[in-house]
């Protein structure tokens, strides 16, 4: 299997943990850029848009992100729509990183699941 190739086909054996592992770490790395990314741009909006504190800011942005909701009313038209678009893009943005964290784990599920079944056929 070549190193630059992301996933094994499903012909091919599962594989060894040495790149299971180096593939995890790199997906999970991307994950955290992603949620570093994501809560950068929320801080930085309310931060700036909606004139809160810099760790309001931050705490607002991973609330938002996480869904758990706001916390901090918002007290201008500007402030309420960054706080609605950033809104948006965080369900997106949740859902896509989390997609990115779990993606090696179920591959190799399926993978062996797939490899289970082609065997005992």
């Amino acid at each position: 299997m070549k190193n630059n190739q992301s996933f094994e086909h499903k012909k091919q054996n599962i594989a060894p943990i040495s790149i299971f592992m180096h593939r995890m770490w790199r997906y999970n790395a991307f994950a955290f850029s992603l949620v570093l990314f994501s809560v950068g741009i929320g801080t930085i909006g309310y931060h700036i848009i909606a004139d809160i504190s810099w760790i309001d800011s931050f705490h607002m942005a991973c609330l938002i992100l996480t869904g758990m909701g706001p916390v901090i009313e918002m007290k201008s038209d500007a402030a309420k729509i960054f706080s609605s678009i950033y809104a948006l893009y965080s369900g997106v943005a949740f859902l896509s990183i989390t997609a990115v964290f779990f993606a090696p784990i179920i591959h190799r599920l399926l993978h062996i699941l797939h490899v289970d079944q082609h065997e005992s056929e």
